[in-house]
């Protein structure tokens, strides 16, 4: 069992800009980084115990993967704390018209390393065809 206790996972968009494709699909790579359509992934702790961090791994393939690691350096953790501690990852990195599939791995000081989150899917932001300027229909 894990030694970390495990609170909450939320996913959500926390930009949605427009991009130069008049519906915002595909890459992102020339947007500037503050207009990116961004899938943020937020967790919490209640307590870690030699905790080192975590990395953060996506898929958009799907829920099955492969999955590709996606912080260049861990988050860092909060070592031994009965304290709560709340982390986030934004993934701007994303077409905006494809569902990515993510977890969270933690990191033990001594280098273990154990899934810490389910994975879970960040629906896509927007749909070919839709202008940004107009608002997807939600399903």
């Amino acid at each position: 069992m894990s030694p970390i206790r495990f609170a909450a996972v939320v996913l959500f968009a926390v930009s949605q800009t427009a991009l130069a494709a008049a519906d915002g699909c595909g890459s992102q790579a020339n947007v500037p980084a503050d207009k990116r359509v961004v899938n943020s992934a937020h967790w919490t702790t209640a307590s870690e115990e030699e905790n080192f961090g975590y990395d953060v791994f996506r898929s958009s393939v799907g829920e099955k993967g492969p999955f590709e690691k996606m912080t260049k350096q861990p988050i860092l953790g909060n070592g031994t704390t009965d304290e709560t501690h709340e982390y986030k990852y934004a993934d701007d990195a994303i077409d905006p018209c494809k569902d990515y599939w993510y977890y969270v791995e933690s990191i033990r000081s001594n280098g273990e390393r154990e899934k810490f989150t389910p994975i879970f899917r960040a629906p896509a932001k927007r749909h070919p065809g839709v202008p940004v300027d107009k608002p997807a229909e939600k399903h």
